[in-house]
C-alpha cells in the first residue's frame, strides 16, 4: 500500500498544476466544457476509454483490469460556484463572478492523478474502474435535475453495472492531516421549498382595507422554527431554514404577494416525513388564519449520503495501512451539507470520505462557499493516495 502514497507524493507537482489550472478557469454546472475537455484529453493520453457528454458535460473513463471482476465507480465533481473570488492567490479565478469555492478543482485533479496511478496497476486489477467526472454537483443550474441524476439517466451506473462507489471531499472544516472514514449517514438529504402567499394589496396608509402577505410571511418564518425545536426528537438532526423573502415594490404599497424560499435538511426518512407534514400544516394554517392563500412547493434536491458499512470498513483498512501514524476518525461524523452522490449510493453500495484540508497558519481555513476559500494543497496527496489505494483494495476483494 505504501507505494500508493509514494506515487501520490511523486505526482504532486502534476496534481497541483492541474488543480491550479482548473482553479483559474472555473466553470458553472453543465458548463464545464473546458474542464471536461482537459479531463478527456488526459484520460485518453493514458489509453483509457473515454465517453464524453454523459450527463450533458460529464466525462467517464473506463479502465478494464487484466482479470475479470466487479466494476467500481470513482466520482469526482467538476463544477464551480457563482462567487467572486477574494483570495488574492496567484492562481485566482480569471472568470469574473465564478470561483472554485468548494474544492471541486482539487477533486478533479485528484481524479486525474488516481487514473494515472491505477492505469499503471492495470495488470493487477480484478475488475474494472469507471472514473466519473461529474458536472453540476452544486445544483441543477437551470436544468430539471442535477449532475448525478443526469449522469445516472445517461447510464453511468450500467454497462457494465457498477457494484460499488467511492467519493471524497476536501474538507476545510478540519485541519490538514485529519481523515474521516465511517459507515452510516455522513451528509444530509436536501429539499428546497417555495411558499407563495397571496393576499390583497393596497395603500400602506390603509392596512385595514388589505390582506397583508408580508405580515403573514413574517408569522410563518417565525412559526417554522418550532418544527425542529418542538416536533423533532433532539437526538435526530434536522434543519428548516428560510433563506430568502421577496415582496413589495415601494414604501407606501402593501403588496399583493410574498414569497419565501429555503431548505429542509434531514437524514432519516421518518424525520423528513414529519418535517414536511408540520411544514405544510404551519404554512396553510397561518395563511388561513391571516386571510391569505398559500401555494407550497417542496422538491428533493439530494438524497442523504449513507455509507455502506462493508465498503467503509474496507476504505478504513486502506487508510490505516497508508497512514499508520495518523489517527483516522472512524466514528459517526454528520454534516447538514448536502451532496448528490447520495443518489448514486442509493443504487450502488459506496463510501464517501473526507480529507482535512485547512491550515489556519497559512490563512487557508475559510469555509466552503466563501469568497476567500482556499485549501492546503498538500491535502491533495492524501486524497490521491487513499482513493487509489481504496479502489485497488476493493478490487482485490
Amino acid at each position: 500500500m505504501s507505494n500508493f502514497l509514494e506515487k501520490a507524493q511523486e505526482l504532486f507537482p502534476y496534481t497541483q498544476a492541474m488543480r491550479r489550472d482548473f482553479h483559474m478557469h472555473p466553470e458553472l454546472g453543465f458548463n464545464e466544457i473546458r474542464t471536461g475537455g482537459i479531463v478527456a484529453k488526459e484520460l485518453e493520453s493514458l489509453g483509457i476509454e473515454v465517453t464524453k457528454g454523459v450527463g450533458k458535460t460529464g466525462v467517464v473513463g473506463f479502465l478494464e483490469g487484466a482479470k475479470p471482476g466487479p466494476t467500481i465507480l470513482l466520482r469526482f465533481d467538476m463544477d464551480a460556484l457563482p462567487i467572486t473570488e477574494d483570495t488574492g492567490a496567484e492562481y485566482a479565478s480569471q472568470n469574473p463572478g465564478v470561483m472554485h469555492a468548494c474544492g471541486h478543482d482539487g477533486h478533479t485533479a485528484i481524479g486525474l492523478t488516481v487514473a494515472k496511478i491505477l492505469n499503471e496497476h492495470r495488470h493487477e486489477l480484478k475488475g474494472s474502474i469507471k472514473f466519473c467526472f461529474q458536472p453540476s454537483e452544486e445544483g441543477t443550474n437551470g436544468e430539471e435535475i442535477g449532475g448525478a441524476l443526469m449522469m445516472m439517466r445517461d447510464g453511468v451506473l450500467e454497462n457494465p453495472k457498477v457494484e460499488k462507489t467511492l467519493s471524497l471531499h476536501l474538507w476545510n472544516d478540519k485541519p490538514l492531516g485529519w481523515l474521516h472514514v465511517a459507515g452510516g449517514p455522513v451528509m444530509a438529504g436536501a429539499d428546497l421549498f417555495i411558499v407563495k402567499l397571496t393576499g390583497k394589496g393596497g395603500h400602506g396608509a390603509s392596512p385595514d382595507t388589505t390582506i397583508d402577505p408580508v405580515v403573514c410571511a413574517a408569522q410563518i418564518v417565525t412559526a417554522l422554527q418550532t418544527i425542529v425545536s418542538r416536533n423533532i426528537e433532539p437526538l435526530k438532526p434536522a434543519v428548516v431554514s428560510v433563506t430568502s423573502v421577496h415582496s413589495g415594490t415601494a414604501f407606501n404599497i402593501i403588496p399583493q404577494t410574498a414569497e419565501l424560499n429555503g431548505t429542509i435538511r434531514t437524514f432519516d426518512p421518518q424525520v423528513r416525513k414529519l418535517v414536511h407534514e408540520r411544514f405544510e400544516s404551519i404554512v396553510r394554517g397561518t395563511a388561513q388564519a391571516m386571510g391569505c392563500e398559500a401555494e407550497i412547493t417542496i422538491k428533493q434536491v439530494t438524497a442523504p449520503v449513507i455509507n455502506n458499512e462493508d465498503v467503509a470498513a474496507s476504505v478504513l483498512q486502506s487508510a490505516q495501512a497508508l497512514f499508520p501514524d495518523t489517527e483516522i476518525a472512524s466514528s459517526q461524523y454528520l454534516t447538514m451539507g448536502a451532496e448528490d452522490m447520495g443518489y448514486m449510493q442509493e443504487k450502488a453500495d459506496g463510501c464517501y470520505f473526507f480529507i482535512g484540508s485547512a491550515n489556519a497558519e497559512k490563512n487557508l481555513n475559510y469555509n466552503h462557499h466563501h469568497p476567500k476559500f482556499d485549501f492546503d494543497e498538500r491535502a491533495l496527496i492524501a486524497g490521491v493516495a487513499l482513493m487509489a489505494g481504496a479502489a485497488a483494495d476493493l478490487l482485490k476483494e
